[in-house]
């Protein structure tokens, strides 16, 4: 009951972290019994050098992609259907090239990338998967001709490098990798839209009555995340307000104190701190003209 909104967080976190880097297309068509591809990314040739900043998610956007994440296991009939559509695409370029008298080339074929919680040694066996030295462990490849991998996410390794997978994981992994993320540096490019789309899928799943005991987990780990970084906005909201409503004090008070001020002055004293406008409230009042005050920011070094 819960899939098709993971789903839907699956493809709007994929689309966040890749629109930077290319053209991201979710839920695109392909011919056929209208099948839809999951997420098919475009890389964009000046941005490929800096999709190391997402890891292993990053390597397998270098080049043309589709990502096909599944909540569930992957089964076996929805890794082949997934093969069909990579297969269903190659196809629709190929004719495009024949139209254009053009030649296709390799790298502007898709690389299938199928992203499951977990699977089975047996099921990896079936497709007679290999696991190559220069990828993670997790990492499975099929036949080069077939150009497909499965992710095994609960096989990867707990570093920094998967974290951007983990978190499309299950259970113990997807909360171990909610933890690393809200551990990540503040100013860290993706943390703060990620954690949105993770709260806004908490708030989906809590309106829903059948959740299963993955998602009500999901739920409990993220509450106190969740309040936390509330509590944090509305005082950084408090704060805001208050050094706005301090300017604004300040402004009218040397306004009535001294004249005009230009709009240069201006600048400079909303560029303050609260401290510091704190201490420009107690200082105008020995004021008696501008060039006081240009004294005094001089002063501070404003």
């Amino acid at each position: 009951m819960t899939r098709f909104i993971h789903d839907k967080f699956a493809k709007d976190y994929l689309e966040e972290l890749l629109k930077d880097y290319g053209e991201v297309k979710a839920s695109e068509k392909v011919s056929g019994e209208i099948k839809e591809i999951d997420v098919l990314f475009t890389p964009a040739k000046q941005q490929t050098s800096k999709l190391q900043i997402l890891g292993l998610l990053g390597r397998l956007a270098e080049n043309p992609a589709i990502i096909e994440p599944y909540r569930n296991p992957a089964s076996t009939d929805e890794i082949c259907d997934c093969i069909l559509k990579l297969l269903e695409v190659k196809a629709l370029l190929r004719r495009e090239a024949k139209a254009n008298k053009i030649k296709l080339q390799e790298s502007e074929i898709p690389k299938l990338w199928i992203l499951t919680p977990t699977i089975s040694e047996t099921r990896l066996s079936s497709f007679r998967t290999i696991q190559k030295q220069d990828w993670l462990s997790g990492v499975y490849f099929l036949a080069d001709a077939l150009r497909t991998a499965i992710v095994a996410i609960h096989q990867l390794p707990q570093t920094p490098e998967t974290l951007w997978l983990r978190l499309l994981g299950r259970g113990s992994v997807q909360s171990q990798a909610i933890i690393e993320l809200q551990a990540l540096p503040l100013d860290h490019p993706y943390q703060k839209a990620t954690l949105e789309l993770v709260y806004n899928l908490r708030e989906n799943l809590r309106v829903n009555q059948e959740l299963e005991t993955d998602d009500r987990e999901l739920i409990m780990r993220l509450e106190p995340l969740y309040q936390r970084d509330r509590e944090q906005a509305k005082e950084e909201g408090r704060q805001e307000g208050k050094q706005e409503g301090e300017k604004d004090l300040i402004l009218r008070l040397l306004h009535r104190r001294i004249g005009e001020i230009d709009a240069l002055l201006i600048e400079r004293i909303t560029g303050l701190s609260i401290e510091k406008l704190e201490n420009l409230g107690e200082a105008l009042l020995d004021f008696s003209s501008v060039a006081d005050l240009e004294a005094w920011l001089t002063q501070h070094l404003i």
